[in-house]
């Protein structure tokens, strides 16, 4: 990564991608997209950050980062299941087959790992051991590897609603997907989940968990969408440190991007107060961990565009057969 190519271009920032010429029009947190009449998505990951159920700022290269990341990955795993890419036009955005997303969100885990209300090291430690239709072992330690993988279901939720966990049983029983779905669906998640930990260990990362997103086309093909094993969309941890710093009880070293988050919940109430200017620098310095993310899973380098034409003008440029 040339750092200083990297703050010499930080301001080229893509904080939204209206483009009016483009019909269907849905902006998401932080992808703008535009179905096309013939059944295709514009897909254009944008540089916002998203946090706390609001947009906090725009770190450059981040989208990027994100699609060339996803786009990794899509091509390693295309011999496993379909995915919803027909092409790249520009790099910050992808041209897919639109898709009814399942309203099952799936997760694969294979450590004693998470946050969330939903993790299982947090339902853990509440003294659970059934969760998801697994039985976890006692004694298990925080950030400890699992048996094996497993799937954690939620509900997907809409208007604003939770995630709740689910159980494949709960699944098929509530209708949200067929037996037959269910069974695809899970086949794809643990064998994507496989390549995706091996790659990434010949990188020296471990992938922990990962979330993905399917959905069906038209004759009910299970596809898988979204994106694929990305910084924002897995957790990644670092081999080499992870053995010495598990038997010291701590946290595994990761790729640390919650700059701007850790930030903005230091200095206000992020749900209700004003967002306070974030300093520039620490927008480069996240968008610098994001590029070594990129690099260290994929082993390419990420190449800055020199040429200093604004993100939405060449989105635009091309995008034009579109208009």
């Amino acid at each position: 990564m040339d750092k200083t190519a990297l703050e010499r271009h930080a301001h080229r920032v893509l904080r939204d991608a209206i483009i009016p010429e483009l019909p269907n029009a849905y902006f998401g947190k932080v992808r703008d997209n535009y179905d096309l009449p013939d059944g295709r998505r514009i897909i254009i990951a944008s540089d916002r950050i998203s946090a706390f159920d609001r947009i906090l700022a725009a770190i450059p290269f981040k989208g990027e980062v994100l699609t060339q990341t996803a786009r990794f990955w899509f091509e390693k795993t295309a011999d496993i299941c379909p995915n919803h890419v027909l092409s790249y036009p520009d790099p910050n955005v992808v041209i897919g087959r639109r898709l009814d997303i399942l309203p099952v969100e799936i997760v694969v885990r294979d450590y004693l790992a998470g946050t969330t209300g939903t993790s299982i090291l947090t339902l853990y430690k509440q003294g659970q051991r059934e969760m998801y239709g697994h039985t976890l072992p006692d004694g298990l330690a925080d950030n400890q590897k699992l048996p094996a993988p497993i799937i954690t279901p939620t509900s997907k939720a809409f208007d604003g609603g939770h995630d709740e966990p689910l159980t494949p049983a709960q699944i098929v029983e509530q209708g949200l997907l067929t037996a037959e779905q269910w069974e695809t669906l899970s086949t794809y998640a643990l064998a994507l989940f496989a390549r995706g930990q091996a790659i990434a260990a010949e990188r020296g990362l471990i992938l922990v968990d990962t979330k993905y997103e399917f959905g069906t086309d038209a004759d009910g093909q299970i596809i898988l969408a979204d994106e694929i094993h990305t910084p924002d969309s897995s957790r990644y941890w670092f081999a080499q440190s992870y053995p010495e710093r598990f038997a010291a009880g701590k946290r595994p070293e990761s790729f640390d991007k919650d700059f701007v988050r850790a930030w903005v919940a230091e200095r206000c109430d992020p749900y209700n107060d004003p967002i306070p200017e974030i300093p520039a620098e620490m927008l480069v310095e996240t968008a610098a961990v994001y590029i070594q993310a990129f690099e260290t899973i994929t082993g390419q380098t990420f190449e800055i565009d020199e040429s200093d034409e604004p993100v939405l003008e060449r989105i635009r440029r091309n995008l034009a057969q579109f208009f």
